[in-house]
């Protein structure tokens, strides 16, 4: 997939959100729509071209190829989606408190000027999401920041289909930050430094005598820095590159931001406080498309096997990285959404005969495809959450700009 030569002249052109756009971009971004349409129309489905398209340039470009996308690339078929949550068990979950105090504290991660009603359904998906995950695999551990996930993929996919990718990612990409206690975290984050000594001999030792150590990208790392990004745009096109990527493609990242400020690190007072002052605020100008690129080099010129075996990283066995092999393999078999629709008919009419037969015996089929805004799905819901809603207006308008880490996190830490 060829990337579109830059030009200063726009003449012609039309303007998007991020700027002028010529010609040739124009018909490059129509090239890259028609080879992402080919892949998911391909038997089976082309799964090597979908992760070229969503870690180049561009991305993914729209929600619709998202919709679209996102799902192949974690083997999940949208015609076989998981049930809506029921809310009965809600108060009884051990999770139940601590998963609605962070989604009452999400605010911001909805789109600006956003209805109230409209937002109060949303987090009550969110809080049903996170829940129903939780409840269909008690191994996986609640942690602070995996709302940021969930959220992203419930804006972009709906609520069935983001249950079906969150539990995906729970058990894959996500699963090192999932255990009762954060020692697989930290030894996610323990790949930083060994890639900055490859990398910048000088910043890395310079970090080494400031004692920062690397808490700092810690939300970055757990929340896919959906946390700390404040365009949405940002954050989507960073889900793009770490869907189609190995799962510590995000601490490549974070390695590639400290480099790209290391001007900044070197110019601030050796100290840990200082030095954890600068590098734990992103910057919201950062040239995502070239930072994407220089990590996609960095993960290739030294890969994890490399710094695992030079910074001793091998001692702590990673779920994440020890089932990312089978786990690509998984998606290579999987059939266009044309064949699947068709075959969920035919399904369906089996499954309707039997039940003319056997009275009260029902078809179990997806009521939807994750069509976020349609008008019958949200209008219902709205009138169902209204009064909640309105009720509840007062504490949603309470609004947190950081993610309030609990005491028992940090202790863990360290």
């Amino acid at each position: 997939m060829k990337k579109p030569k830059k030009h200063k002249n726009n003449a012609g052109g039309r303007v998007n959100e991020n700027g002028p756009v010529t010609r040739e971009q124009d018909s490059w971004r129509k090239q890259k729509v028609v080879e992402i349409h080919q892949a998911l129309n391909s038997d089976p489905v082309d799964i090597k071209t979908l992760r070229q398209a969503a870690a180049s340039e561009g991305g993914l470009l729209t929600d619709e190829l998202r919709r679209k996308v996102w799902p192949k690339l974690l083997n999940i078929n949208v015609y076989d989606l998981p049930h809506k949550p029921s809310r009965d068990a809600r108060e009884n979950h051990k999770d139940y408190n601590q998963v609605l105090l962070d989604v009452r504290r999400s605010m911001k991660r909805f789109p600006k000027g956003m209805p109230v009603t409209q937002r109060a359904v949303l987090q009550e998906q969110l809080i049903d999401i996170m829940l129903e995950v939780l409840k269909s695999n008690p191994q996986l551990h609640y942690y602070q920041g995996y709302h940021d996930v969930a959220v992203t993929l419930l804006l972009v996919a709906g609520e069935r289909t983001a249950i079906a990718m969150l539990h995906t990612l729970s058990n894959h990409h996500l699963r090192d930050f999932m255990d009762p206690t954060m020692d697989s975290t930290k030894h996610i984050l323990n790949y930083l430094m060994p890639i900055l000594e490859q990398v910048d001999t000088e910043l890395h030792d310079f970090m080494i005598r400031a004692e920062v150590g690397t808490i700092f990208a810690l939300s970055w790392l757990i929340t896919w820095y959906g946390h700390v990004l404040s365009e949405f745009r940002h954050t989507l096109r960073l889900y793009d590159f770490f869907l189609a990527s190995h799962p510590l493609m995000p601490i490549y990242l974070a390695a590639t931001i400290v480099l790209h400020r290391e001007k900044e690190v070197k110019e601030t007072e050796c100290d840990m406080a200082m030095v954890h002052h600068l590098l734990s605020r992103i910057p919201q100008d950062l040239p995502y498309e070239h930072l994407i690129g220089r990590s996609q080099s960095l993960f290739d010129q030294y890969p994890p096997s490399l710094l695992a075996r030079r910074a001793a990283l091998q001692s702590r066995k990673s779920l994440s990285i020890s089932t990312f092999q089978s786990f690509q393999l998984s998606t290579l078999r999987q059939r266009p959404d044309s064949v699947l629709q068709r075959l969920n008919k035919a399904q369906g009419t089996s499954m309707s005969r039997h039940a003319s037969r056997r009275p009260g015996l029902e078809p179990a089929l997806p009521r939807d495809r994750g069509t976020l805004w349609g008008k019958g799905n949200r209008m219902v819901k709205v009138a169902v959450w209204g009064l909640s809603a309105t009720l509840g207006a007062a504490v949603f308008a309470v609004a947190q700009t950081a993610l309030d880490w609990g005491p028992e996190v940090l202790l863990q830490l360290f």
